[in-house]
């Protein structure tokens, strides 16, 4: 699941040892979250566990599942969003749109959004 090399030239991993600067809404042992730099929505975080996992394909952790999404609640409500709504989104490899091969968690809101997504 964890891969040195992967763990040395990826943009979030970096972020999460604070090499790279960027805008942190949240930080806990286990996850970082922190600003999309290309906000979709009024409120676009992207949720992340620290431990390096490159997709939801080699994701084996049930706990590391379940607490992204749980996060993603607890924010979203945390940010009023409870009952207006909001999206979570996880992108699995290239074709889908994923750009950074560390697994996160798209929490968007603060817009209307429709179906199917595009």
């Amino acid at each position: 699941m964890t891969d040195t090399a992967h763990e040395t030239n990826c943009l979030f991993c970096k972020i999460v040892n604070h090499s790279i600067k960027s805008d942190i809404v949240y930080e806990d042992d286990t996850y970082c979250v922190f600003k999309d730099i290309n906000p979709q929505a009024p409120l676009h975080w992207l949720i992340i566990p620290k431990e390096h996992i490159d997709s939801l394909n080699e994701l084996d952790s049930i706990e590391i599942a379940g607490g992204l999404l749980k996060l993603a609640a607890k924010l979203a409500k945390e940010q009023g969003y409870e009952k207006e709504g909001y999206r979570t989104v996880i992108n699995c490899q290239a074709g889908a749109g994923q750009t950074v091969f560390h697994i996160h968690l798209h929490l968007l809101a603060g817009r209307s959004f429709h179906w199917p997504p595009g």
